[in-house]
């Protein structure tokens, strides 16, 4: 298993990371992730334009409150000095780490000059991470993907670039921006960028499961594997690779009882969270998420997108568990 990884003063004990999701990777994940065994969790990006903080879904994602440490919170946005003053003023609210979003592929934030539209500029790149880096005291990493199209693959550059100005990790998604989340991801370019860099680099795409996990850490030399997509519905995950990576050995899969308590639990962070109004519209698609990976639970998800209260989803999320779970005893 990898040593112990720093960023900074701290040290991540696990070497899987929860990669920061728009819309996915609120509080209540977060918190669910790190207790089933993520090393490290990263909050939903918050634009650096703070003008725009008085939202309630911008509130919401600065809203670290009972989190565990290491606090790490993205920020995204294209000017320096704003960036410098988003990551300032997200330090005082509680980020003990604060990464730079240069991955996200969404075109309504390419537009805007952020995510992974910054690749196309390396000056504009270096201006934002020395103004970030400068403007706090707390680590700042950086997430990346491989370059902006497959002609203009310029992750290594970025990664030294980085490494000089001062950012303590780097995590690489195995796509260019042209590639959006098509395709599957190449792991050369992250190994190059390993070999180049001194600092750690987390390895992130279409990494599924545990034995993947230590392909791709043993063909890239990275220090952890972030985890996005893989995550949703299965939590997890994080417990899976972090045994595996330690032992040599498969956990096995979580029993329908358990999956139906984290579920349940999750429901529940969810509501508590959000509101029922806006958490009974929120926890449609996680429940979703957990759902297709059970057989058989196709028309259950048909209903349960139908309710309209916290209480009815609680309740049927149990009963359709309770079901399962007693014929399963009965065939035994």
């Amino acid at each position: 298993m990898p040593s112990d990884i720093a960023i900074g003063p701290y040290v991540i004990g696990a070497p899987v990371i929860l990669a920061p999701m728009a819309g996915v990777t609120d509080r209540p994940f977060r918190q669910l992730c790190r207790r089933l065994g993520a090393g490290l969790v990263v909050s939903e990006m918050v634009t650096a334009d703070t003008r725009l903080w008085n939202s309630r879904k911008s509130r919401l994602r600065l809203d670290h409150r009972g989190e565990a440490a290491q606090v790490s919170v993205q920020i995204a946005g294209g000017d320096p000095q704003m960036m410098a003053e988003a990551a300032r003023q997200n330090v005082r609210r509680g980020a003990q780490i604060i990464d730079i979003n240069m991955g996200c592929p969404a075109k309504k934030v390419c537009k805007k000059a952020a995510g992974s539209a910054l690749l196309r500029d390396e000056k504009l790149v270096a201006d934002i991470l020395e103004a970030v880096v400068r403007s706090v005291s707390v680590p700042v990493t950086l997430k990346i993907r491989t370059g902006w199209c497959t002609d203009s693959r310029n992750g290594v550059t970025v990664a030294r670039m980085a490494e000089d100005i001062g950012i303590s990790a780097l995590a690489v998604h195995g796509r260019t921006r042209a590639c959006g989340y098509h395709g599957q991801a190449e792991f050369d370019t992250i190994a190059e960028i390993v070999s180049k860099v001194g600092i750690p680099v987390f390895a992130n795409g279409d990494i599924t499961g545990a034995e993947r996990a230590r392909e791709v850490l043993d063909y890239t030399g990275a220090a952890a594997v972030m985890i996005g997509r893989a995550a949703q519905g299965r939590p997890w995950i994080f417990r899976e690779i972090a045994h595996y990576l330690a032992t040599g050995e498969r956990l096995p899969e979580p029993s329908l009882e358990e999956v139906r308590d984290i579920l349940l639990a999750h429901l529940g962070e969810l509501h508590r969270f959000y509101g029922e109004v806006m958490g009974v519209r929120i926890a449609r698609k996680h429940v979703g998420w957990y759902l297709k990976t059970l057989a058989g639970s196709e028309s259950f998800r048909k209903t349960f997108f139908q309710l309209e209260s916290a209480e009815a989803q609680h309740a049927s999320v149990q009963t359709w568990f309770e079901r399962r779970i007693t014929r399963g005893a009965q065939a035994a």
